[in-house]
């Protein structure tokens, strides 16, 4: 059951999109009215000028018992209990990433508790909202949102099927009430190489001719800014990509996608057709002199499309036709936080103005864990047009990312006539029906792979089911050691994709020694499809949950509750990734007989293992992963990309004797339960379709 609480007059963001009866108190929360400023010196912030401070916060207050477990807040670093700590939703630009840090690119302000009161909690506003989950000690969870205008959204287990938790179900009645996930083509679960500083068709043509050389399989390759003239939206620089639609049907015909970036920041420069459309039909953000806010991003001084009015996001859908007419059904959205290195406000004093350089060079000010940033006192110097009346981006920031992610995804189902692939950095609750998301700019460390695994679980109950990281990390030095581990974790996240900055030594598979021992790894991706993509359609089509804590699905094993390094994957695989720099193998908890499954030199074992913890040696060049006892998955043959599998060629693997298939052409639009199927074992290595 999901009840709403209205507090205020708060802006409709779009996250929940069923009708929901309105409730009159809110259980578990005591609720008081504060004065913002009085929170903010309270936490020793420093108050922006013209915050206008005087402002009302709420503050929400539940006691947790202290068995109580507390899942979601979605892209937040720490665990996958969020027990114990602070978490702030601000969206921030801020590749650090350290374990302590507060925020992240996106804000998901969804809680579920699981105790002996279960229940799931949705705090619904683009304001600045700070989690404290119990991180004194106090048994305490309270939440501070910086606004008196909020809606909060209280969801209690309707249904608690067998053998899942009440907390599980509490997921599941708060995904059926934000809606349908998008559907990526099926390509989007391939393997995508990525880089920034792929410069050039010679660059591009060599990483795919590398991957072939090794046997790698490939599905898309990304392309950073470098290859926009000059950094600007929807312009391609004609010296690097003399020919791009021919260049598109080049690789299409190597079954190679391409997947260029977009950002939000529009350049400022007469004879630019963006900008000049833009800035003559009066789409674009506004400073709170009333004239447009101008703020440097990589192409110079921008403009940022105010993406909260509906006839800005149609005109920016359409701005896609650009590249979508050359061919390209593949993009992601960055810098939508959105990222700024400098404004009119803001410049520095005594810093050559070049983008690259300043969002290293900036100074930053740690104020209570938030970085202090200039972009932070940028977001209160321009405005937004909501209902009639300006509103300071500060107020709804986190917001922004998510109106660019709708803006981009209506654009493209209406400019192509299949499915798209979309994800972004910034995002909100409700996105996921446009356009999935990577969990930002990490880095080549181990605690970044552990991380990763907590986000996914987190992110699935938040709504967000097509997700990944960079594997191998963004900055840093990444080893050939950290890489294997990484895509042994990669090869089961829907967004599959190697990612790295120009800065950064080149992590490609074939910079490193026997890159086919890692293309190894690689291919059991491929073998897994006719899984990997049932089980996400699936749960999309139904509303469920692609990734989940083992407690989800254990309720009667307590020793699940305080596992956070194994994760289930769809509803027959469990995963224990190796994350520990030197480890030969590691401890791995089975709550059920399950089988084990080992893919060495591109082929399968198995082995039937008892419930309780188990040793398993895990090569470096090898993946290991469980199926549930009685449970069965298939597999498909070995494929060079996703065009040449056939997802109905498959052979049964485990102990069950059936499984449930989603299967479709993995382009078209018309996506149905009447897409699934059901597969039994018939004979060794057969199966046959009912």
């Amino acid at each position: 059951m999901i009840r709403r609480f209205t507090y205020g007059s708060p802006l409709e963001t779009g996250a929940v999109i069923v009708p929901v009866p309105a409730g009159d108190r809110l259980p578990y929360f005591s609720v008081k009215l504060r004065m913002l400023s009085d929170v903010l010196t309270a936490r020793g912030e420093v108050l922006i000028p013209d915050d206008a401070a005087d402002r009302a916060a709420m503050i929400f207050t539940a006691e947790l018992a202290e068995a109580d477990a507390v899942y979601g807040l979605g892209e937040t670093m720490r665990g996958m209990n969020k027990r114990g700590y602070r978490y702030t939703s601000y969206n921030t630009d801020d590749p650090r990433h350290r374990p302590d840090m507060p925020s992240l690119y996106s804000s998901h302000n969804f809680l579920v508790v699981d105790g002996e009161k279960t229940y799931g909690v949705f705090f619904d506003t683009p304001s600045r909202v700070t989690f404290d989950v119990d991180a004194e000690g106090d048994g305490k969870l309270t939440v501070t949102a910086e606004t008196g205008d909020i809606q909060v959204f209280l969801v209690t287990p309707e249904e608690v099927r067998p053998g899942e938790s009440a907390a599980y179900a509490v997921a599941k009645e708060f995904l059926s009430a934000i809606g349908t996930h998008f559907f990526p083509p099926l390509w989007a679960f391939g393997y995508g190489q990525s880089r920034w500083g792929y410069k050039n068709e010679k660059d591009l043509r060599t990483v795919a001719a590398k991957h072939r050389e090794f046997g790698c399989p490939l599905d898309f390759l990304c392309m950073d800014i470098d290859y926009m003239d000059r950094y600007i939206d929807f312009t391609v620089n004609d010296e690097r990509f003399p020919d791009l639609p021919g260049f598109v049907e080049e690789m299409k015909e190597a079954g190679l996608h391409l997947v260029p970036i977009i950002d939000a920041g529009i350049k400022e420069e007469p004879g630019n057709p963006t900008y000049e459309e833009g800035a003559s039909q009066g789409y674009f953000c506004r400073n709170r002199e009333g004239n447009y806010f101008r703020a440097a991003v990589w192409p110079g001084m921008t403009h940022f499309p105010d993406f909260f009015r509906s006839d800005v996001r149609a005109w920016f859908g359409a701005c896609y036709k650009a590249l979508t007419d050359a061919g390209i059904t593949g993009f992601w959205n960055d810098m939508n936080e959105p990222a700024i290195f400098y404004s009119e406000y803001t410049q520095p004093d005594g810093i050559q103005k070049k983008a690259g350089m300043l969002a290293q060079l900036l100074p930053k000010k740690e104020e209570n864990g938030h970085a202090l940033t200039k972009a932070y006192q940028d977001y209160h110097h321009f405005t937004h047009r909501i209902g009639g009346r300006e509103v300071l981006h500060h107020h709804v920031h986190n917001l922004y990312g998510a109106l660019m992610t709708r803006a981009s995804g209506r654009g493209l189902n209406a400019l192509l006539s299949e499915r798209y692939l979309l994800f972004s950095r910034s995002s909100y609750i409700g996105a996921h029906r446009y356009g999935g998301l990577w969990t930002g700019d990490n880095s080549s460390r181990w605690d970044h792979l552990k991380t990763a695994v907590c986000q996914m679980a987190n992110l699935s109950m938040c709504g967000f089911q097509y997700v990944g990281t960079d594997i191998g990390g963004f900055n840093g030095v990444c080893t050939r050691e950290l890489l294997a581990r990484w895509l042994a974790f990669g090869v089961f996240t829907p967004l599959m994709r190697n990612h790295s900055a120009k800065y950064a030594p080149p992590q490609e598979i074939y910079r490193f020694s026997h890159p086919e021992e890692l293309a190894d790894v690689i291919a059991l991706r491929y073998r897994l499809l006719p899984y990997l993509y049932s089980e996400f359609m699936k749960a999309a089509l139904r509303q469920d949950m692609f990734f989940r804590p083992l407690a989800f699905d254990f309720p009667t094993d307590a020793q699940t509750r305080s596992i956070e390094d194994q994760l289930m994957v769809g509803q027959d695989i469990m995963i224990a990734p190796v994350m520990e720099k030197g480890a030969k193998g590691r401890y791995v908890y089975l709550p059920e007989r399950m089988t084990l499954v080992r893919w060495k030199n591109r082929r399968f074992s198995t082995e039937e293992e008892a419930p309780g913890w188990l040793y398993v040696e895990v090569g470096l060049t090898e993946v290991v992963f469980f199926i549930r006892g009685g449970h069965a998955i298939p597999v498909g043959n070995p494929v060079p990309n996703t065009a040449a599998a056939n997802l109905r060629q498959v052979r049964l693997l485990g102990t069950g004797t059936e499984y449930e298939q989603y299967v479709d052409d993995g382009l078209t639009k018309d996506v149905s339960a009447a897409n699934i199927r059901r597969i039994r074992k018939k004979a060794k290595a057969a199966v046959t379709t009912e």
